[in-house]
């Protein structure tokens, strides 16, 4: 089933999001990690479209979304763009599947708005990110080429940097379709990136990501959490992902074996774990 584009005005900004699936079923809103965009989830949509209605959102500065301050880029504000969508489009109730960021997005929201959210689903990533981490992702980020000659050079960039693009888990024809997503065309037919330069900390004073400690929020959620975990995950430790079982009240883990930052969410272990977790 193929999902649809639309766009839609929150808080000022026109933001993009992908539909597929059954109206009428439980609904489950998508989000996407640093750099990335609403079509990373396009395989996982496919096989969830015919249990839900299946949302993914390009956060704002990503994807076709419009681009917006650069101090309006973090998380605290995304979480009230999130709110705002929600709201707009009358969904009472939802599970959330977020991708490192997009995990981290969920967690917040989940925390502010707990009555608003069946379930969430992390995709290796942790209520917070060792410094270490964090820095070594902003300096890979910030010195990521800005332009590229064609698609195959932006393809042989995900290969080389699995981990740092959040698609390790990503192979073959699922890898370049998410590639030929993230960029667009220059006037002079070269190809640059579908984001908002700020984020990739071109602004001065700013880095792609902030520190934030999300652990107070996630430990005060009430409702199950699946955490997935790429095995050779550098961003979520194995050590983590077990702290984060034992604090929440309701968490399990699923390891993805031989990837590293991120799984897919299409590997057949992970399809398993989300058909018992997710509403029915």
């Amino acid at each position: 089933m193929s999902s649809t584009d639309n766009f839609i005005t929150i808080r000022g900004l026109r933001l993009h999001y992908l539909e597929s699936g059954k109206p009428a079923q439980p609904t489950v809103i998508c989000i996407h990690g640093l750099t990335n965009n609403a079509h990373d989830f396009d395989p996982l949509a496919a096989h969830l479209a015919d249990r839900y209605r299946v949302i993914a959102l390009d956060v704002r500065g990503r994807g076709e979304s419009q681009w917006g301050p650069p101090a309006d880029y973090h998380i605290p504000n995304y979480v009230e763009d999130l709110n705002a969508f929600i709201d707009a489009l009358a969904i009472e109730r939802v599970s959330l599947i977020g991708n490192s960021m997009g995990g981290r997005i969920s967690i917040l929201y989940a925390a502010n708005y707990p009555k608003r959210v069946e379930r969430i689903v992390l995709n290796d990533i942790a209520p917070s990110i060792d410094p270490a981490v964090t820095a070594l992702i902003n300096r890979n980020v910030i010195d990521t080429p800005a332009e590229f000659e064609n698609l195959d050079e932006v393809v042989r960039f995900y290969q080389n940097n699995p981990s740092m693009t959040g698609l390790a888990g990503y192979k073959g024809t699922m890898l370049s379709e998410a590639a030929r997503w993230s960029v667009k065309p220059t006037p002079a037919g070269r190809l640059i990136w579908k984001i908002d330069p700020a984020l990739r900390g071109s602004s001065p004073g700013q880095t792609p990501i902030r520190q934030l400690d999300l652990w107070p929020q996630f430990e005060a959620l009430s409702i199950p959490v699946l955490i997935v975990r790429g095995s050779d995950s550098e961003v979520l430790p194995l050590a983590t992902a077990h702290q984060m079982c034992r604090r929440a009240r309701d968490a399990r883990m699923i390891e993805v074996p031989g990837v590293g930052h991120l799984p897919s969410l299409i590997e057949p272990e992970v399809l398993r774990a989300l058909r018992e977790f997710l509403p029915s």
